[in-house]
C-alpha cells in the first residue's frame, strides 16, 4: 500500500477519535453551561452571630449542582437585568439578623436568619449587657428615610419653652446620648405624616440600662430625633455603645444661636432679673408665704 495511502488513512482515524470524544464531553460541557446560568446568596465576608444583614454583607456566587431548598438562589441575570431580580436576595434579607457564625462565601438560609417581629429576634440581634428601646422619632430626623437596621446613630432631643421671657432662649437642641445602634425601624405611618402628631416612625435602638433612662426622661421633655453618624467614627464594638452614654463635649444649641435676628433682639447691657422662689412662713397656726 502506497505510503500516501497510509497516511491519509491515519489522518482520516484521528479526525473520528477527536470527534468521538467531542461528542462525549459535550453534555458534561452543556450540564456546566447550565449550573453556571444558577447562582446563590452568600455571606460576602465573614459575619459574627447578631449581624444584621445590609446589602453590603451578602453577595451571588455561581454554584455548580443542585441548591438547597432552604438556600436563597436566582438565575444568572442577562446584560440588562432589571432590578425586582434582587428582591430573592439583598433586599429579601435586609435588616434580618444572624443566628449563629458565618465563615465568607457561605450560603445565606433562610433558617440561619431571623426577621424583626419574629418572637426571638431581640434575643439573637441584642449584644451581652444591652437593652433594646422602641422610641417615637420626629419625622423631620434621619430616620424618615435613611435610616437602616445596623446603622449607628445619635438621639437629639429638642425642647420649647414658651413661658420664657427671652425669645432667644425658648427653643433648645441638645444630643443627649451617642452612638447607639438601630436594631428595626417599623413602616411610615401615613396618618402621622405632617399635620398630625409629628411622629411618623418607631426606631428600636440598642442600649445600656442607663442611656434607657435617659432616653425615657429626654421623651417627656420634647421632641426626639436621630442624627446618622459616619462609618468612619464608629468602631462597631460593644464597648462603643457601652462607653459612650453621654453626649461630651456637644453643647446645646439655642434659638439665638441659631437665629441672628433673636441673638440681636436682647439689648447688650439688658439684666433679666431672676425670679425668686417664695417663702412659707409658719406663724404659730398661721401659714403664709412672702418674697424675700
Amino acid at each position: 500500500m502506497p505510503a500516501k495511502t497510509i497516511l491519509s488513512l491515519l489522518f482520516l482515524t484521528a479526525l473520528c477519535v477527536v470527534a468521538v470524544l467531542g461528542f462525549r464531553a459535550l453534555p458534561h460541557r452543556l450540564d456546566g453551561a447550565a449550573a453556571a446560568k444558577v447562582e446563590m446568596l452568600v455571606a460576602a465576608t465573614a459575619l459574627p452571630a447578631g449581624t444584621l444583614l445590609r446589602a453590603k454583607d451578602v453577595g451571588w456566587r455561581p454554584i455548580a449542582g443542585t441548591a438547597e431548598p432552604d438556600q436563597f438562589v436566582r438565575p444568572i441575570p442577562g446584560p440588562n437585568p432589571g432590578a425586582a431580580i434582587d428582591q430573592q436576595g439583598p433586599a429579601a434579607v435586609s435588616g434580618a439578623a444572624l443566628r449563629n457564625p458565618l465563615n465568607a462565601f457561605k450560603p445565606i438560609t433562610r433558617g440561619a436568619i431571623v426577621r424583626p417581629g419574629d418572637g426571638d429576634f431581640l434575643q439573637v440581634v441584642l449584644s451581652p449587657r444591652t437593652r433594646a428601646i422602641a422610641i417615637p422619632v420626629t419625622t423631620g430626623g434621619a430616620s424618615t428615610v435613611i435610616l437602616s437596621p445596623g446603622d449607628r446613630v445619635d438621639l437629639m432631643l429638642t425642647q420649647t419653652f414658651k413661658n420664657d421671657p427671652l425669645p432667644a432662649r425658648r427653643s433648645v437642641g441638645e444630643t443627649v446620648v451617642e452612638n447607639l445602634r438601630v436594631l428595626a425601624i417599623d413602616p411610615l405611618d401615613a396618618k402621622a405624616a405632617p399635620g398630625g402628631n409629628g411622629f411618623g416612625r418607631t426606631v428600636t435602638l440598642e442600649v445600656t440600662p442607663e442611656q434607657a433612662e435617659e432616653i425615657n426622661v429626654a421623651s417627656e421633655l420634647g421632641k426626639l430625633s436621630l442624627t446618622l453618624r459616619s462609618l468612619n467614627t464608629n468602631d462597631g464594638t460593644v464597648a462603643a455603645v457601652i462607653g459612650v452614654d453621654k453626649a461630651a463635649g456637644i453643647k446645646p444649641i439655642w434659638a439665638g444661636d441659631v437665629s441672628a435676628a433673636l441673638g440681636k433682639s436682647i439689648p447688650p447691657n439688658q439684666v433679666i432679673p431672676a425670679e425668686l422662689p417664695q417663702v412659707e412662713v409658719i406663724h404659730g397656726t398661721k401659714i403664709g408665704s412672702v418674697k424675700p
